[in-house]
């Protein structure tokens, strides 16, 4: 059976269904793309792992590869093997030096342990072809947003509170450095992952 590797193209939130996010896989030197809806949780793992930011204490699929380093096993790819009725199916494949063998998992778990051990992600052709799709303006729908999005300066800002401070200018770029490193203590304090690492971004860009 032919694999077809995939990469990460995008995370968003679903438009379909509240509180889950939108994982598309892209097919690697091909143009079909590969949506999966995950759930909040495992978008916030794959996020922070992609984003390289560090947990101040270690999720669920952190700890998975430390017990699996610890007992000298180590995933060698994921595999996204089925598509039934709707629900993906997919395996992370393992080896302890010795055997390999595999593991039944959901796509977003298997892919969230994939990217800690930096693996390749695969899929294979009837699954593509059954829920393979092109997005040529799926790139272009993400950048519009990343230029739109604007961090609040307070952490206690949330809905209309949120968006009267952004109205009145308060971007991230606006912010000091100073002022930015506080937000990134809080965001990281607050598990707010998707913040820390746009403000990880600002200063970045500022060499901080």
């Amino acid at each position: 059976m032919k694999k077809i590797e995939l990469e990460i193209l995008g995370l968003s939130s679903s438009q379909s269904q509240s509180g889950s996010f939108a994982l598309v896989l892209g097919e690697k030197d091909g143009s079909r793309r590969l949506p999966i809806i995950i759930g909040m949780f495992e978008a916030q793992s794959i996020a922070i792992q992609i984003e390289k930011i560090n947990p101040t204490r270690p999720l669920t699929h952190d700890l998975f590869k430390s017990f699996a380093q610890q007992m000298a096993v180590n995933v060698q790819e994921i595999m996204i093997s089925d598509l039934k009725e709707g629900v993906f199916f997919s395996k992370i494949v393992c080896s302890d030096g010795e055997k390999e063998f595999e593991l039944d998992a959901r796509p977003s778990d298997a892919i969230a342990i994939g990217l800690r051990f930096g693996v390749p992600i695969y899929t294979v052709e009837s699954v593509l072809s059954e829920a393979g799709i092109i997005l040529s303006d799926l790139d272009e729908e993400e950048d519009e947003d990343e230029e739109t999005d604007e961090i609040p300066t307070s952490g206690k800002e949330t809905g209309k509170a949120a968006s009267a401070s952004a109205g009145s200018g308060n971007k991230i770029t606006d912010v000091s450095v100073e002022e930015l490193n506080t937000m990134l203590n809080e965001a990281l304090e607050k598990e707010d992952y998707e913040k820390a690492a746009k403000i990880r971004d600002e200063l970045n860009k500022r060499g901080e």
